[in-house]
C-alpha cells in the first residue's frame, strides 16, 4: 500500500512542475448536492492544510472526479481544468469553488450528454480548437442503472457507452494533444505529463468467481446483453484498448483505476435510496474511502513517476510499477485503490491469450468507424 503520508508528499511536489498542466475530467459528474465538498474543501483551505485522516463529512452525491479535480487546482500553479458534464448550474457552483481554492486556476466547463459519441467528437474538437497539448485525460463516466438494455440512437447501451466506448473514444480523439504534451522539447523530462486515467474497475469480471471471460460473438452486447455481462465487458475491453494504447504510444501512459467504496453518496441516485443510503452508510463507512482521501489518491495515480509511460518505464530504476503485462514499467497499469497495481491473474492471461487485445481494439475500431465517420446507427 501507498501510504497517505507518501501521497501527500508527492502531490505537494506538483506546484515545482511547470504551470498551466491542461487536465480533462470527463464525464464530470454533479448532482444536487455535490459541491458541499468543493464548498467545504474551499473554506478550509485557508486556514490550514488537508488532513485527511479527519475526512470531511459530505452530504449527497459528489463524486471522484469532483475530488480529484479539487485536488488538482490545490496542487499546482495556474492549471486549465475542462470540466465535461451535463449541469451548468452545479458546474458553476463547482467552479467558484475551484476558484477559492486556488485563485490561478482556469477551469472551464463544457457542457453535453456523453452517451452520446457524436458529443464526445464535438467536445473534443473544442478542446483541440483551444488546446495545443493536455496532460491528463481523467475520466469517470458512468451510469446507475437497475434496468436492462438502455439503447441510444447511436445503437448501443447507455451503460456500456459511457464506461467503454465513450472513454475510448475520448483517447482516441485527444491523443494528438497527450502526445504533443509528452513531446514538449521545451520542458524537462519530469515535467512532461502525459497520462490517461480511466476510473472503474479493471478486476471485476473476476471478483466473486468471476471467469474473466468476454463474448467475442457479441462484444458489444446487442443480442446477449446483461447489466453483469456489460460490466464485465466494459471492464476487460477497457483493460485491453488501455494496454494496446500504451505499445502503440510510448510517450503516454495509461492507468485503469479501482477506487474501491467511495464515499460519494451513489446510493441516493438509486430507487429508495435515501433509505438505504441512511441504512446502509453507517455500515460501510468504516471499509470506505474517504472523498478527499479520493481526490488525494486519484491525483498521484494521475502524476507519479510510479506509472511511466513505455518509452520511460523500460529503463527506470527505483520505484516502478509492473504493467498489466507483467512487465516493469510498461505503460498501462491496473491500479488499485491504494496505488499497488494488480498482480497477474490468470483468468485474465487466458482471456489475453485468445488475442483478446486484437479482438476488442477491431471492434472498438469498427463501432468508431459506423457511428462516427459514417454516420450510421450501430447493427
Amino acid at each position: 500500500m501507498v501510504n497517505l503520508q507518501a501521497i501527500q508528499a508527492h502531490n505537494a511536489t506538483l506546484k515545482s512542475l511547470t504551470s498551466g498542466l491542461v487536465a480533462v475530467f470527463g464525464k464530470f459528474n454533479l448532482l444536487q448536492h455535490a459541491t458541499r465538498y468543493g464548498e467545504a474543501v474551499a473554506a478550509r483551505s485557508h486556514r490550514k492544510a488537508l488532513h485527511l485522516t479527519n475526512p470531511l463529512p459530505v452530504g449527497g452525491t459528489s463524486g471522484i472526479a469532483l475530488s480529484t479535480a479539487l485536488a488538482l487546482a490545490r496542487h499546482t500553479t495556474s492549471p486549465k481544468i475542462y470540466l465535461i458534464g451535463r449541469s451548468q448550474s452545479a458546474a458553476d457552483t463547482a467552479i467558484a469553488s475551484m476558484k477559492t481554492i486556488n485563485s490561478s486556476a482556469q477551469p472551464t466547463f463544457l457542457q453535453t450528454d456523453i452517451s452520446l459519441l457524436k458529443n464526445v467528437d464535438s467536445v473534443c474538437a473544442e478542446i483541440a480548437a483551444r488546446e495545443k497539448a493536455v496532460n491528463l485525460l481523467f475520466m469517470t463516466p458512468g451510469y446507475m442503472t437497475l434496468k436492462g438494455r438502455d439503447e441510444t440512437a447511436e445503437g448501443l447501451d447507455r451503460k456500456f457507452v459511457l464506461h467503454f466506448y465513450a472513454r475510448m473514444r475520448f483517447i482516441t480523439n485527444l491523443l494528438p494533444l497527450l502526445n504533443a504534451a509528452a513531446q514538449d522539447a521545451s520542458l524537462n523530462s519530469n515535467a512532461r505529463l502525459s497520462r490517461v486515467v480511466s476510473v472503474l474497475d479493471p478486476m471485476v469480471s473476476v471478483r466473486a468467481g468471476g471467469s474473466g471471460t468476454l463474448d467475442f460473438s457479441d462484444l458489444s452486447l446487442k443480442d446477449t446483453f446483461s447489466l453483469k455481462k456489460c460490466g464485465w465487458h466494459a471492464s476487460l475491453m477497457g483493460d485491453f484498448f488501455l494496454e494496446s494504447m500504451a505499445q502503440k504510444n510510448r510517450h503516454t501512459s495509461f492507468v485503469h483505476a479501482y477506487p474501491s467504496g467511495v464515499a460519494t453518496g451513489v446510493l441516493r441516485e438509486l430507487p429508495a435510496g435515501r433509505v438505504l443510503s441512511a441504512v446502509l452508510t453507517p455500515l460501510l463507512r468504516p471499509i470506505m474511502v474517504p472523498l478527499e482521501e479520493s481526490g488525494e489518491r486519484h491525483l498521484f495515480a494521475a502524476t507519479s513517476g510510479r506509472y511511466p509511460p513505455k518509452a520511460e518505464g523500460e529503463d527506470m530504476e527505483g520505484d516502478v510499477a509492473i504493467g498489466s503485462d507483467g512487465a516493469k514499467g510498461s505503460g498501462c497499469y491496473w491500479v488499485n485503490w491504494d496505488g499497488e497495481v494488480f498482480p497477474p491473474n490468470n483468468k485474465l492471461e487466458r482471456t489475453r491469450g485468445q488475442d483478446a487485445v486484437e479482438k476488442v481494439v477491431q471492434h472498438t475500431e469498427e463501432v468508431f468507424k459506423q457511428v462516427c465517420e459514417q454516420g450510421k446507427t450501430y447493427p
